[in-house]
């Protein structure tokens, strides 16, 4: 492992000052996905930036409803907070069903925004990757593209699909992300944080370098709803999605009147299901609806070698999904 710097930041404003430079610098939380990676070398810091001590850890409900939660605060304790549990099941849900229990103690909530993806050619750090080395071509595409693989959201520079199931939750809730540089705070919509490969698969995300995370404020939760997380892999333990969805219903009698749908495990960043939503809203449930809405929500879909079963699985997890929700 190559040596870096160690700067413990004691506030955000000496953590942001320590981030300045050109010089490669991440900051450290969990460390659950950074430490790994600086270990395979696949990130290559010259300073890593300690933001532990930092006081963003609370969990506030604002007076609009919408609930505001500290960068900081571990998977568990999001996962098992009772505003959380309250207010926004499907997240609880949604952090429960990924990683272990050791792994979840550690890890943060803007952590897991800013996870990477689990791509076997990205992490072997020898095999072309446009992601860690760019121009350099993408060995998923005609490699092995089975698992950890998008068909929803690709292009021709990258397939690897993102893996956080934290962030589909709030994919489907919606959700602001603030934060702090050397210019002042800003906010950035969630729907518009996590950046599709396009052209330029090493920019995954809207964060400027010497920016920090400092508080993800959720979206009021849906009056009268009802919601569910669904998550499809290869065995039912410490397993990344081959596809999951998370859906948010409010129905009257057997009308929908308001929905949102956002899938994982199929997609290259959390994906908002919109026009989906729209087909649903309005509709009586049954299931011919829920296969047309679930058709809706795979669109565009575009199958490699090895994943073509994805396009129907993420039918098929929308389509459980809306069919448990609406018994």
């Amino acid at each position: 492992m190559r040596t870096f710097d160690y700067v413990r930041a004691e506030s955000s404003a000496q953590a942001i000052d320590a981030a300045k430079g050109q010089a490669p610098h991440f900051f450290l939380a969990g460390g659950t996905t950074l430490l790994d990676l600086v270990k395979l070398d696949v990130m290559q810091p010259e300073r890593l930036v300690d933001i532990n001590r930092l006081d963003l850890k609370k969990v506030e409900r604002l007076a609009d409803g919408r609930l505001r939660i500290g960068a900081l605060l571990s998977n568990t304790e999001l996962a098992n907070h009772p505003l959380v549990r309250e207010h926004y099941p499907l997240l609880s849900q949604a952090i429960l069903s990924g990683a272990s229990t050791q792994l979840r103690n550690k890890a943060t909530t803007a952590g897991n925004l800013m996870q990477r993806v689990r791509c076997n050619y990205f992490r072997d750090g020898v095999s072309p990757c446009n992601k860690r080395e760019p121009g350099s071509g993408c060995a998923a595409i005609g490699g092995l593209n089975r698992s950890v693989h998008a068909v929803l959201g690709t292009s021709e520079q990258c397939i690897a699909a993102h893996p956080s199931d934290m962030c589909v939750a709030m994919a489907a809730i919606g959700a602001q992300i603030t934060v702090r540089g050397p210019g002042g705070e800003r906010q950035i919509d969630f729907a518009d944080f996590h950046l599709l490969p396009g052209e330029t698969p090493w920019q995954e995300h809207a964060l400027q370098a010497d920016e920090l995370i400092t508080h993800i404020t959720l979206d009021a939760a849906l009056q009268d709803s009802r919601s569910a997380y669904l998550k499809l892999r290869d065995r039912a333990s410490y397993q990344f999605a081959l596809a999951s969805s998370a859906i948010i219903l409010v129905m009257h009698g057997q009308r929908i009147t308001d929905a949102r749908i956002a899938l994982g495990g199929v997609a290259s960043k959390p994906w908002r299901a919109a026009e989906a939503e729209r087909a649903l809203i309005g509709q009586r449930a049954s299931l011919a609806i829920f296969s047309q809405v679930a058709e809706l929500a795979m669109q565009g879909a575009r199958a490699y070698e090895h994943n073509a079963f994805k396009i129907p699985l993420g039918q098929q997890v929308v389509l459980r999904n809306l069919r448990d929700l609406s018994a």
